[in-house]
């Protein structure tokens, strides 16, 4: 199982993370969020693909880049 770190761009609040938890928690794969709106970044574990969390984001209203 590996981590996959990300930074959100938009999340303002408690419910900008929830929707984006809601998303990205359809995933296959994923087996754990952490999201965070004051730091505006978003742990992902499990195996899952790049795309489908960032598309997942997406779909929540934010865009993100994946973490180097």
């Amino acid at each position: 199982m590996s981590t996959s770190e990300y930074t959100v761009t938009g999340m303002t609040c408690g419910h900008c993370e929830a929707s984006v938890r809601e998303e990205v928690g359809e995933v296959p794969g994923v087996q754990g969020i952490d999201v965070s709106a004051s730091t505006g970044k978003l742990v992902v574990t499990g195996d899952v693909d790049d795309a489908a969390v960032l598309a997942a984001v997406q779909e929540a209203g934010y865009s993100a880049v994946r973490d180097r």
